[in-house]
């Protein structure tokens, strides 16, 4: 009897210690969040998770991306959404790196909406017509209609918003800071000037700064190519930025290697002006020469042929930038050029400043120019353009761009969209701040690298 309980006892023993183990297992195999909370990997897919009931089925991120939504409307269910992630997914502002001021962003103040500005400004950009008009005729006319049918084939988190909305100035200078940019550069036209679908924007510039100096950002000026330029109202406009604005903390200034801290003008589409008119301002002998002078700085033109090289270098600028997000549209935004580009400005004491994009697509406004629309690839467009910038020891390195929705250039935060005519294209599988969050690894492996190398400009040409 002593026997069968000593035995009953093992048994109920090695019971006890098998359910603890299977107990044990499965809580290791359990998800880290939460008890019981949703399935593990959908955490990484905030914006997925939440419409699981509407969607069905998730697409695969690379068909995702390709979807012209100009083309997919027939497919498209009598459903709208526009999902939008939660706030958590935005990194703690004490947690980044320390801001690269080698780092420009382009950034525009073009955007209106009917609360803060009476209308829809540029969210309902007119479809712009083709050259040809045999070409022309292929395709739809007319402009968009906000908030749900925008000029872009991506849809911002922040909805169609207002450049002359304090917040969400906050709120850019905020997600530019996330991704350790230092500078943002932004598009500029003199006051009571403006583009052919916006509206002045002068006005905007001293909330800018504040905003921008309140997160350590500094600011630069993009002049555009605004009616009528000249040199003789490029110098007026020059000393109006630099008197308005250059005693602002958040102003940029540029450290050359002689020592001089100077501003800097990325000037657009600067080839329309002839380099015989260009010199007589930005040369040391000419007829209305700006250096030397209280309003002297660096002038950076942009370069799209190979041409332009020796022109830009007769006309006096300190540098060259390349703006366009599209690899192989022009000579200057060709990566294969970046090195034979960068050995030129070094052999004449010139800034190079490539500029990179994370793809690009403007068929919502061109519908003609699919031949230049560049897939994102789900970051790898972008990240290829960063690794080969970096390779060619940039002087600086600029972005396009921040916000420039129309050619789908931006790195802002975008959501998925989905109405009854109209499907975005959005970052997923990733998070809406994918390209904020690229940007802020690549930026530290920038001033990294920048640091052994050093590059800085020397003095202006004359």
């Amino acid at each position: 009897m002593a026997k069968f309980r000593r035995r009953t006892c093992i048994i109920l023993s090695l019971f006890i210690l098998f359910i603890f183990s299977v107990m044990l297992g499965l809580k290791m195999l359990r998800p880290n969040k939460g008890t019981f909370g949703a399935p593990f990997g959908l955490d990484l897919l905030p914006e997925v998770r939440r419409q699981i009931p509407r969607l069905g089925k998730i697409f695969d991120s690379e068909m995702s991306d390709t979807i012209n939504s100009e083309t997919n409307i027939k497919h498209l269910k009598n459903v709208e959404f526009t999902v939008k992630p939660p706030k958590a997914s935005e990194p703690f502002l004490e947690e980044l790196q320390p801001l690269n001021y080698y780092l420009h962003v382009f950034y525009y103040t073009w955007y209106g909406n009917p609360q803060f500005d009476g209308k829809y400004i540029h969210w309902n950009h007119s479809t712009l017509k083709h050259w040809d008009p045999r070409i022309n005729n292929n395709y739809p006319q007319g402009t968009h209609k906000p908030p749900d049918d925008i000029g872009s084939s991506f849809y911002p988190e922040l909805g169609t918003y207002s450049s002359r909305d304090p917040s969400i100035i906050e709120t850019h200078m905020k997600q530019i800071y996330s991704a350790s940019i230092g500078v943002l550069a932004l598009s500029w036209y003199p006051p009571d000037s403006h583009d052919e679908n916006g509206v002045p924007t002068d006005d905007l510039v001293p909330t800018i700064l504040d905003k921008a100096h309140k997160y350590n950002l500094k600011v630069a000026f993009h002049i555009e190519p605004y009616i009528n330029r000249d040199v003789q109202n490029m110098y007026r406009n020059v000393k109006y930025i630099i008197d308005k604005y250059g005693n602002h903390p958040a102003f940029y200034r540029y450290k050359t290697k002689t020592g001089n801290s100077l501003p800097m003008f990325y000037v657009y589409d600067s080839y329309i002006t002839g380099p015989e008119q260009w010199a007589s301002l930005l040369t040391t002998s000419g007829s209305r020469s700006i250096r030397n002078s209280p309003y002297d700085a660096l002038f950076i033109a942009l370069l799209v042929e190979d041409k332009h090289k020796y022109d830009i270098l007769q006309s006096g600028f300190n540098g060259i930038y390349t703006y366009f997000a599209t690899n192989g549209f022009t000579y200057g935004s060709s990566y294969e050029n970046w090195a034979k580009i960068k050995l030129f400005c070094d052999h004449f004491q010139l800034l190079f400043i490539p500029s990179v994009g994370p793809g690009y697509i403007d068929t919502s406004i061109r519908p003609w120019n699919t031949q230049n629309t560049r897939n994102r690839v789900n970051g790898k467009y972008y990240e290829t353009a960063l690794n080969l910038a970096l390779q060619a020891h940039p002087s600086v390195i600029s972005i396009t761009s921040f916000n420039e929705w129309h050619e789908g250039t931006q790195i802002e935060r975008a959501v998925p969209k989905r109405t009854s005519k109209r499907v975005y294209l959005d970052y997923r599988p990733h998070k809406p701040s994918l390209y904020l969050e690229l940007t802020r690894k690549w930026s530290e492996k920038y001033s990294k690298e920048r640091a052994t190398y050093a590059l800085e400009h020397q003095q202006p040409v004359s």
